[in-house]
């Protein structure tokens, strides 16, 4: 890295740090939520410099990061270059094949990265999710979740928005939650994919509370028509707290729940900017 890129950093750093680290100091207080940020946001950059990547998620302020793709390195190497920053993995993304196909695999990973949590972010399915996808990952979750927890790791099912198609007097995703086990499958509850199909996030996290163990904070830019999908233009994707997402009253209701990682996702291609000032805004709410 450049001086002048360090001397940036350095200033973004003393910037924002001040009260990332205030905030992740009180991560044994349930009235307190750690902030983390999700790798994904800036894989472009991490294509061309994944250290140079690294230490300005660094500066930012982060600690605690979430991540799957290693950018063309191995597992241990992607580890070492997390370490050399001082960032530590709570949650590491596997596809729902590779956790029936390759458990050994998964976990190996999983522990190889010291993660906490093995999240599935996609169920299989063709253009609609139906009631045979639905019954098919409660089965699989079900067993995942209960191989993981006897490896000393948790299982989570990040949500996407497609399962809350309509079921009985409510959705499929309410079929999922009645029917996983919850010492085995824990949420990471992606606010975007709970607005985008037109969910009220609160609502939701009031609903399911305690299987709410992690959270993809991720605004959504104002006027945006949802659907069922769980497929958006990422650069709807905007600061939060600019966007059309009451943030204020969902990190609230989070910390009153316990929910213990705040986990920011900016798929954008202004994340380099956004996501600083997201976090920002998220340790500014009181």
């Amino acid at each position: 890295m450049s001086l002048a890129a360090r001397c940036c950093a350095l200033l973004l750093m003393l910037a924002l740090s001040g009260s990332a680290f205030a905030q992740t100091a009180k991560k044994d207080d349930p009235k307190h939520s750690i902030i983390g940020v999700q790798l994904y946001s800036f894989r472009n950059e991490m294509k061309t410099d994944l250290e140079g990547s690294l230490e300005k998620v660094k500066a930012m302020g982060f600690t605690y990061v979430e991540t799957g793709a290693q950018n063309g390195k191995t597992v241990a190497e992607f580890k070492t270059l997390l370490d050399k920053n001082n960032l530590q993995v709570v949650s590491f993304f596997v596809d729902y094949n590779k956790l029936k196909t390759d458990f050994a695999s998964v976990v190996a990973d999983a522990k190889t990265m010291n993660a906490k949590y093995v999240i599935v972010a996609w169920i299989p399915h063709q253009k609609e999710f139906t009631l045979a996808n639905c019954e098919l990952a409660i089965k699989d979750f079900n067993e995942a979740g209960e191989k993981l927890a006897k490896e000393g790791l948790r299982f989570a099912y990040h949500i996407h928005g497609y399962e809350f198609v309509p079921h009985g007097n409510g959705t499929l995703m309410d079929k999922l939650m009645a029917e996983t086990k919850p010492q085995f499958v824990n949420i990471q509850m992606d606010v975007f994919w709970v607005a985008h199909p037109g969910q009220d996030p609160v609502a939701f996290l009031k609903k399911y509370g305690k299987r709410i163990h992690l959270m993809h904070m991720k605004d959504m830019q104002k006027g945006v028509k949802g659907d069922l999908t769980g497929h958006a233009d990422v650069e709807t994707n905007v600061t939060i707290g600019t966007g059309s997402i009451d943030y204020a009253t969902i990190v609230r209701e989070a910390r009153k729940i316990g929910v213990k990682y705040l986990i920011i996702e900016d798929e954008s291609s202004r994340s380099m900017t956004q996501v600083p000032a997201s976090l920002k805004y998220l340790t500014s709410i009181k």
